[in-house]
């Protein structure tokens, strides 16, 4: 059975009839209905998670499902009100949960002691996306991402019990690459949805429109200003890469694969020579197969002991435009 969010809306929704306040039981299995049954796959989810923990992972799926459905498959007048439902529902896991979702979501929140602000933050962000399509400076964005991307790291975090604010400093740095990295390879998507994320004040910088944009229009001065998105982006790899000796076993796997797949698509984007515009650019099955490999090999492999943990950098320093 596939996913229908109208269906479901008006069967869980605000202005739904009947009682909710289904069991734990009943909520988690309709959290994993939720996670099989939609067109994009859960990537952290994975065959490598600890079988205790996949209902918890499936849990904070359905939570993060429900809230980008509600921004995106429903009217724009009316996103917000539902947001602000969607916001209340959270709130009431620290209380008494009504929807299918918040009941097994409080559950998964007692556990494992999960802060309300993590959640919080990703609906702040599927609010802005309703009120802002252009961000004027890169800082800006990154405020974006801050809420957009980063709790997702923070909440992995919580769920393998081993977050503190090294490791979650650490875990924004992947978090944010990996947001800003979908962002250069999704540039012609996103501006048919009526979204620019490349900074205006780049756009300027290096002497590009939306005209360009708009038309397909692959110019040097386009690639320029993609080759340096590119670059300043490796670095929140590079820096994100500090977290892999602080973190268990498995759940290093998953990110080191994050992190390599993140780079990956920056590398397809160089083999284009920076054209976003007339392609998408991908990384092939075969590619991911061996991303794969190379995480496990990564966390099998003999090492040295892990370092102590230092404090994440808080710099946002950007190699200079004119690499050429």
């Amino acid at each position: 059975m596939g996913w229908d969010f109208a269906a479901e809306l008006a069967r869980y929704g605000p202005d739904s009839p009947g009682t909710r306040m289904p069991g734990l039981s009943a909520s988690r299995a309709y959290c994993a209905h939720v996670t099989r049954s939609h067109y994009e796959n859960f990537t952290v989810a994975s065959v490598l998670l600890p079988r205790q923990l996949v209902p918890h992972f499936q849990a904070v799926y359905a939570y993060c499902r429900w809230a980008d459905d509600l921004a995106d498959e429903t009217a724009d007048a009316d996103a917000l009100r539902l947001l602000a439902w969607w916001r209340g529902e959270l709130l009431l896991c620290y209380g008494e949960p009504r929807h299918p979702v918040a009941v097994a979501l409080a559950e998964t929140i007692r556990r494992f002691d999960i802060p309300s602000q993590p959640f919080l933050d990703l609906l702040t962000a599927f609010e802005q996306d309703q009120r802002v399509k252009r961000y004027d400076t890169f800082d800006q964005l990154l405020g974006y991402c801050r809420n957009s991307a980063n709790p997702v790291g923070r909440l992995v975090l919580y769920l393998f019990e081993c977050h503190d604010e090294v490791r979650g400093g650490l875990a924004d740095e992947v978090c944010s690459g990996l947001q800003l990295a979908n962002f250069w390879q999704d540039v012609a998507r996103d501006f048919r949805l009526g979204r620019v994320y490349l900074p205006l004040e780049d756009l300027t910088r290096f002497g590009v429109t939306e005209a360009d944009i708009a038309e397909s229009r692959f110019t040097p001065r386009f690639a320029e200003m993609m080759r340096f998105q590119v670059d300043r982006t490796r670095g929140y790899f590079d820096r994100g890469s500090a977290l892999l000796p602080l973190l268990p076993g498995r759940v290093r796997i998953d990110v080191d694969l994050f992190i390599r797949g993140g780079r990956a698509v920056l590398d397809a984007i160089e083999r284009r020579g920076y054209d976003v515009l007339s392609g998408r650019p991908v990384v092939g099955k075969w590619r991911k197969a061996w991303l794969l490999v190379q995480a496990l090999a990564a966390v099998i492999r003999p090492g040295r002991p892990a370092p102590s943990p230092a404090p994440a950098s808080a710099g946002r320093s950007a190699p200079p435009p004119s690499r050429g």
